[in-house]
């Protein structure tokens, strides 16, 4: 295995630890989400020149205008979509697939993954990084975010990776009842927000601040 595969000093398997470390001193419980983030190497989804910089509690850039988000984000997310029930999650919606690390996440957490990129020549390179890591249970679109995926839904949970004012109807109801929604909500000022689907509706929670790039409609082919 190369050195790029397996990481040496700052990309090693021993500054991941320190990583899932951090995060559960930040509060992050569920232990599966950290066992998860622990197996992930993060530093094979930013460009090496910032690999040193991967396991850092930090958003890094990762080209044509996006980033990777902060590894407390990541888990963070991740650990709402699962919610207090601990229960495998079966069908997944992500939008804004991006570098692939919060998708190679999901991918350990659900039995299957769509995920959506609006961007053509980042998906392509994602493609990719996924396929040499040995995923088999994404299911990765180019299209628009925005739309969702109508002929794979309805979905257990769906989660934004990037800051909506509101969330369309046309996502809502892509979203099964017993489902829950993770996305960033606002403009200036963001707090990650969850919208369980219930039996009598959707119920909106706000909770954390953050800080994520802005959700775009349509789709950009180079």
């Amino acid at each position: 295995m190369s050195v790029r595969q397996s990481g040496i000093g700052m990309t090693s398997q021993r500054t991941r630890i320190r990583m899932v470390e951090r995060l559960r001193e930040q509060g992050i419980k569920d232990e599966v989400i950290l066992t998860v983030m622990n197996l992930i190497p993060r530093h094979l989804f930013v460009e090496e020149a910032l690999a040193s910089r991967a396991y850092e509690d930090v958003a890094l850039p990762i080209n044509y205008g996006q980033t990777i988000s902060s590894p407390w984000t990541v888990a963070r997310m991740s650990e709402l979509l699962r919610g207090s029930g601990g229960e495998p999650l079966k069908k997944v919606l992500e939008i804004g697939t991006g570098c692939g690390y919060q998708t190679a996440v999901l991918t350990k957490i659900a039995s299957e993954v769509y995920s959506i990129e609006r961007i053509g020549p980042l998906l392509t390179r994602t493609r990719i990084r996924l396929r040499e890591l040995g995923v088999c249970n994404a299911v990765m679109k180019h299209a628009d975010g925005m739309l969702g995926l109508p002929e794979a839904a309805p979905f257990d949970g769906i989660m934004l990776t990037a800051v909506i004012p509101a969330i369309p109807e046309v996502l809502l109801k892509q979203l099964a009842v017993g489902g829950r929604m993770i996305f960033p909500k606002g403009s200036r000022k963001q707090n990650l927000c969850v919208i369980d689907h219930t039996h009598e509706g959707y119920i909106e929670t706000i909770l954390d601040e953050v800080r994520f790039v802005p959700i775009l409609p349509g789709v950009v082919n180079r």
